[in-house]
């Protein structure tokens, strides 16, 4: 079984999902992530309940908002 920390760090210069409370997520390449869950994505796209919103070249994510990532 592998560990979450593990997995994400696979994932890194890999195209992840990150869905956040309030029905956010953002979609970009994986730059860094640390124990806490807070990530940093490059050439992010953010959503607000399935519509675009906008771009962002560097978005960092504080762990406290993800429900989950998917690599």
């Amino acid at each position: 079984m592998m560990k979450p920390l593990n997995v994400l760090s696979q994932a890194v210069n890999k195209n992840v999902i990150v869905e956040l409370k309030g029905r956010r997520e953002y979609r970009g390449v994986l730059d860094g992530y640390d124990p806490h869950m807070n990530v940093v994505l490059r050439n992010a796209e953010e959503y607000l309940e399935g519509q675009f919103v906008r771009r962002h070249n560097l978005a960092i994510v504080r762990g406290d908002n993800v429900i989950y990532i998917s690599p």
